[in-house]
């Protein structure tokens, strides 16, 4: 077991690492460096139309800058920019539809669309649990996979097959396959938040903090959460 986290760990590494700058400019809420990063993404993978990675990469950096928008409540920018991921995300899927990340980032980018416009859920909550299901089918010890479907429940409305709850249980599984995952620690702070469990979501903040400091998001969040 600790031979698989340490792989998953190693793989996000580089995937962080294959994009220079990204992670610090999401967890600063740096746009404009996201922005920067997303522009030389779009331009490679143009120029290099047949390589699913390129197109992955693009896909990845819209979805992290669509996050901050989120953060920042900017809904019409953060949904422009999780549609303009999607659109990337597709054509890395298309050309190998087998790749569970592939699927896993295009079920993220669709459920980034829903909180601009709750309408939406219907189109795009289908498109979320499709494609983070087939990722979780492909790979069913992705972390980031069952977080992905945490968030995308998050904000699908249970109407539509989504809610708080079923959130929180896929954090909860993501911090099962992977202890050291901030994000999961920080989504399931966020989950309990809307919940008013708040010593929950304090002892949740805390630890994504004490993985990494240098979330600001995850430190405003505990700045507002009331102790009970």
């Amino acid at each position: 077991m600790r031979l698989a986290v340490s792989f998953l760990l190693l793989v996000l590494t580089a995937l962080a690492a294959s994009i220079p700058g990204l992670k610090r400019a999401r967890d600063r809420q740096d746009r404009a460096a996201l922005e920067k990063i997303v522009a030389e993404l779009a331009a490679k993978a143009e120029r290099a139309s047949d390589d699913a990675s390129a197109h992955y990469h693009l896909a990845l950096a819209e979805s992290y800058l669509a996050e901050v928008n989120l953060e920042l409540k900017l809904r019409n920018e953060a949904k422009a920019a999780a549609e303009a991921g999607i659109r990337a995300a597709e054509k890395a899927v298309a050309l190998q539809s087998g790749n569970a990340e592939y699927h896993r980032i295009l079920g993220t980018l669709c459920g980034q669309v829903i909180p601009a416009n709750v309408l939406a859920g219907i189109r795009y909550g289908k498109c979320a649990l499709e494609h983070v299901n087939k990722a979780i089918e492909l790979n069913p010890k992705s972390w980031e996979a069952h977080l992905s479907r945490g968030v995308g429940n998050y904000y699908l409305p249970p109407s539509f097959g989504g809610g708080v709850g079923l959130a929180i249980k896929d954090f909860q599984k993501a911090i099962e396959l992977n202890s050291r995952s901030a994000d999961a620690y920080l989504w399931l702070g966020v989950a309990y938040r809307k919940t008013n469990q708040f010593a929950e979501a304090r002892k949740a903040l805390e630890k994504s903090l004490e993985l990494n400091p240098d979330r600001l998001w995850a430190k405003e969040l505990l700045e507002k959460t009331p102790r009970e």
